[in-house]
């Protein structure tokens, strides 16, 4: 390993292996607005259309949807005795003879329609649409001339970014684009196993196959350690399966098996190349802070660039976004902080996301089956809940394998829809008023570990929860269901010294006079015995 110059990471005290010389075309680091170093990351402004936006779909969609049975397939696949690695030999094969390259080869998306998909998710009031750009399957779904290991090659042999991009572009959507590759180094080191019982015990697995042994194969001519990386030796404690959990953040103490210099300076260019040829409005690292940050500085070097490029192209504004998860404090100043599958139980000071799936993230028909998708109201509900925080809820849709949209996917959607035709007003273009809200569900709130993963472990919200956002001298209050009173008070409105007085009170989606009154205990609402309102939260807009 050249270069291999060992410094101390910026607050983490790991060590950073590979300090790149690297010069992307003419750019020169000494003479642009954004370094590759966290202290010039740091005058990074989120840009008002994302403070606005607030609403964002996803598909998370990929080959690893092909096979239609849950999320981390091409991981799964290869860990004997699992239940994917059962419906894998049963469907497709041993993988030893049929590994995940195999079942891109089987993926063709037939029927994929990203303009008629983007005609219903615009429905939805999202204000941005994200694109899964690779997952840790490592397969670019775009025309990578970095990597053969692409989509305008193999599987569909379709540009799936650019199919996304120009129809969501086309509906004044924000475009983003979802990057998860760095990890595969690890993550697939199951595919370096094999069986330790039954007729093949001992035959490897595909996972450490050459080009040369594409001879006579539908691969031929394509490197299967381009896709899996696994010329390699295994991380410590390879063989227990979580063991990929706890080296997540390249820490070096933890036994990872560090990537090769070239594996970094690969996914570094990819990403730049993503970046420059689909110019997207935000793109997402499923990493701690920055992909292979700290053993690299690659990934601050997608950062800077992207930031620069940015300002470049919007004549000195810059419009970029970069979604980064379990961020400190210096790093929550650098980019825009993302909790997968879970919420803050405050007003953050910062702009944030969270990102959460109305099934799995990759397709699971047992999900749709069985009746489990997240519904319409849990979605408003905690899109409310997000937004009243200073944050944006990016909600993955899931598709399934040929690319369509199932039946009840579908019938969420417009569920969304529905209430949201209604009460964007509360959600799009707000911010948060002094207090999020009220109501028992917050006295039971779960605490934020890690990147996330709280959602769904706190109360449900009922009708007796309120969430307030706030546009200009407009206070919205967001009652979460319908009341089982004709009369709700709001305590947080309660005529004090010092406190809000309300002039007015409209309920969105209701043509009729609302009556109200305003005393110590709080602002007591009539509401109309004969409104034709969405009962999956109602909203009052408190002038």
């Amino acid at each position: 390993m050249n270069r291999r110059t060992m410094v101390k990471a910026l607050g983490l005290g790991i060590p950073t292996l590979y300090l790149s010389k690297f010069t992307y075309g003419a750019e020169n680091w000494g003479k642009v607005p954004f370094r590759p170093e966290w202290t010039s990351l740091e005058s990074y402004q989120v840009p008002a259309w994302f403070k606005d936006a607030k609403f964002g779909l996803w598909a998370h969609w990929g080959p690893q949807c092909q096979p239609e049975r849950g999320d981390w397939y091409a991981r799964g696949m290869y860990q004997e005795g699992s239940d994917q690695y059962n419906f894998h030999v049963q469907k497709y094969g041993h993988p030893s003879k049929f590994g995940f390259k195999d079942v891109i080869n089987e993926w063709t998306a037939e029927n994929w329609d990203p303009e008629s998909l983007m005609d219903l998710y615009k429905t939805t009031g999202a204000q941005y649409f994200m694109a899964l750009a690779n997952h840790h399957d490592n397969f670019d779904l775009y025309n990578s001339t970095h990597h053969a290991w692409n989509s305008t090659k193999l599987g569909p042999k379709k540009d799936i970014v650019q199919g996304w991009e120009k129809a969501a572009k086309r509906r004044g959507m924000r475009f983003g684009v979802s990057v998860h590759a760095a990890h595969a180094w690890t993550w697939y080191e199951t595919a370096q196993r094999a069986d330790k019982k039954g007729p093949l015990a001992g035959v490897p697995y595909d996972g450490k196959l050459k080009k040369e042994d594409g001879t006579g194969k539908w691969w031929n001519g394509y490197d299967p350690q381009g896709l899996y990386a696994q010329n390699h030796a295994l991380s410590r404690n390879s063989e227990k399966d979580h063991t990929v959990h706890e080296q997540w953040h390249w820490d070096v103490n933890t036994g990872v098996n560090v990537p090769t210099e070239s594996y970094c300076n690969n996914f570094r260019d990819r990403t730049i190349e993503l970046i420059d040829n689909y110019n997207p409005d935000v793109v997402y690292f499923d990493d701690t802070a920055l992909p292979l940050w700290p053993i690299s500085n690659v990934g601050l070097e997608i950062a800077a660039h992207y930031y620069n490029q940015s300002q470049k192209l919007n004549k000195g504004k810059l419009q970029a976004v970069i979604n980064g998860k379990i961020l400190n404090e210096q790093q929550r100043k650098c980019m825009v902080w993302d909790i997968e599958r879970g919420q803050s139980n405050r007003i953050e000071p910062e702009p944030w996301q969270t990102c959460t799936c109305i099934g799995a993230w990759h397709y699971d028909r047992r999900i749709y089956e069985n009746g489990h998708y997240k519904s319409a109201k849990t979605v408003i509900h905690m899109l409310a809940d997000v937004v009243s925080k200073n944050g944006n809820l990016l909600l993955s849709v899931p598709l399934r394998g040929d690319g369509s949209i199932d039946d009840k996917a579908r019938k969420v959607v417009e569920g969304i829809a529905d209430w949201m035709q209604v009460n964007a007003e509360a959600i799009i273009g707000t911010r948060p008023w002094h207090t999020f809200g009220e109501g028992p569900a917050q006295k039971e709130a779960p605490e934020l570990h890690a990147q996330g993963f709280n959602e769904g472990k706190g109360k449900p919200f009922t009708q007796e929860d309120i969430r307030f956002t706030q546009k200009g001298k407009d206070v919205y209050a967001i009652v979460m269901g319908w009341p089982s009173e004709r009369k709700i008070s709001v305590a947080s409105f309660a005529n004090k010294p010092n406190s809000s007085k309300v002039n007015k009170v409209i309920m969105l989606g209701h043509k009729g006079k609302i009556v109200f009154s305003q005393n110590e205990a709080g602002l007591e609402i009539t509401v109309p015995e004969t409104a034709q309102i969405n009962d999956i939260a109602i909203v009052f807009k408190l002038s």
